[in-house]
Parts: structure tokens; C-alpha cells; sequence
């Protein structure tokens, strides 16, 4: 291809690169409740998400002590599904925008 009379071609070193914005990342909460016993919360978090006995009982810990934990994050449309899948377990969950 040549180059047409009166165009430009930029210097590569001029060129910027342009970076896309990253994507948003979402987060699935789970909320302290007075009803679940914390046993059932550990075994909610081992079957739905699959995680090994001590991640589990130490998110089920951050959610009694501190009142909730991010259990997940990524897409939000994932994450809306997990809250849904955690209230279907009988937890209390909700959707957020993840803070980094």
C-alpha cells in the first residue's frame, strides 16, 4: 500500500497506546443472620462454592464476627447469580460494586 499525496503518517514513536478502561468488578456479600447455624454456612460455602474446610469456616467466620464477607467477585451477572443461589441456601446476600 503507498501512501496517499497530503497524508500524514504518524511517527510510531508518536503514537500513545490507548488502554481500555478495565472492566468493573462486582462482589457477592453474604450478611450475618440470627437463623443459620454457622456449621450450615460452612457447608453452603464448600457445596455451592467449592471451596476447601479453611476457607470456608474462615469466611464463616468474617461473616459472624464481622458482619458479612465478599465470598466472590468478578462479572456482575455472576455475582447476581450467586446472591440468588445464597438466598435459595436460605443466606443473606447481596450484590455490590468491588472497592479494590
Amino acid at each position: 500500500m503507498g501512501v496517499m499525496a497530503g497524508t500524514a503518517v504518524p511517527d510510531l514513536d508518536e503514537v500513545t497506546e490507548i488502554e481500555a478502561a478495565p472492566p468493573t468488578s462486582w462482589q457477592t456479600v453474604v450478611w450475618n443472620d440470627p437463623v443459620n447455624l454457622m456449621s450450615y454456612v460452612v457447608h453452603v460455602f464448600r457445596t455451592y462454592f467449592g471451596f476447601d474446610a479453611d476457607t470456608a469456616h474462615r469466611l464463616m467466620l468474617s461473616v459472624h464476627h464481622d458482619g458479612h464477607a465478599v465470598v466472590a467477585r468478578g462479572p456482575r451477572e455472576l455475582m447476581e447469580l450467586h446472591a440468588q443461589a445464597m438466598h435459595e441456601f436460605g443466606l443473606w446476600a447481596t450484590v455490590r460494586k468491588d472497592v479494590e
